[in-house]
């Protein structure tokens, strides 16, 4: 009944809800598809007949467990899976979830890399305050850091959605859900100079819906916001990427004092638990507080 084709019918069907039901975004609906056609794969090479038994299911974490794949690789396949599985339990077409009896590794909680306050100082001197590209840039920047954005919310935000006079920016993010952020001072200055000198410029006398725009189109890619990072490593000493400046964000965020819940509003996490990779930002401020304020520690200072 469930064959190796019925796994492609039963993927094109998962993939299509995930698309429609749950809004999930073209790069993740890629993730899934690359991850299924390992499973996919391994059915047809080792010629399994159902792949909604235990026994597959078993088999297959045998054979990836041996391969030189990452934990996270390996746990994120497994995700997958269970995402597929659950899909088709909930439409009756398997009576049991299979991957309820899996223990797949569970992958390393990294630490999430991110720029000192020094270097994100050296990164703004570093923009070109005299041309429309660099005026653009600086922005892009600034609003990073200033809102946490993710590369795919930066370069979607139109026009409307930013609000200079209440100096707060809406931002569509995964599953399509919304949240309203504010905007610094610092951003807000950049922003300022950027739709006074900047933005019609590289337009050239055409329109667009978008905040940001190209000389070459009306929209800007996330590939373009990527190039201008790059340019900036000589500045900042090392490497640096559209995520570092959200990490920065929220660490430079927790280490001022901000809560925990409160980062994680502003970094659109579903769930605590993904804004919890940052606990050790707060474990280390609370140890600085205990040992700056506790009568018994104040006194070995």
């Amino acid at each position: 009944m469930f064959g190796q084709a019925t796994f492609a019918a039963a993927v094109r069907s998962y993939l299509t809800y995930c698309r429609v039901e749950k809004g999930l975004s073209a790069a993740t609906l890629t993730a899934y598809e690359r991850d299924f056609e390992v499973y996919s794969r391994w059915l047809e090479e080792s010629r399994e007949e159902d792949f909604g038994l235990i026994s597959t299911l078993n088999r297959f974490q045998d054979v990836i467990l041996g391969r030189k794949l990452s934990e996270r690789s390996i746990a994120r396949i497994f995700s997958a899976l269970r995402g597929i599985l659950k899909f088709l339990v909930a439409e009756g077409k398997l009576k049991q979830d299979p991957t309820e009896f899996l223990k797949p590794p569970k992958p390393g909680r990294r630490l999430p890399k991110s720029l000192s306050k020094p270097r994100i100082a050296k990164a703004v001197e570093a923009f070109d305050r005299e041309t429309a590209h660099g005026l653009r840039d600086w922005a892009m920047f600034e609003l990073c850091y200033s809102s946490g954005l993710r590369v795919s919310e930066l370069v979607g935000v139109k026009l409307p959605d930013y609000n200079p006079l209440a100096m707060r920016l809406r931002v569509t993010g995964k599953g399509n859900r919304q949240r309203l952020l504010p905007v610094g001072g610092e951003a807000a200055k950049a922003m300022e100079m950027y739709l006074a000198e900047g933005r019609a410029k590289l337009l050239k006398g055409t329109a667009s819906p978008y905040l940001f725009v190209s000389s070459r189109g009306p929209k800007l890619d996330s590939k373009s916001y990527w190039k201008v990072l790059r340019k900036l490593e000589a500045a900042v000493g090392g490497a640096i990427h559209p995520h570092m400046i959200r990490h920065s964000f929220a660490t430079h965020l927790l280490e001022g004092g901000a809560d925990l819940r409160s980062v994680q509003a502003m970094l659109g996490h579903a769930d605590i638990s993904t804004t919890q990779i940052y606990t050790h930002v707060e474990r280390e401020r609370l140890r600085g507080i205990v040992d700056q304020f506790h009568p018994r520690e104040a006194k070995k200072q």
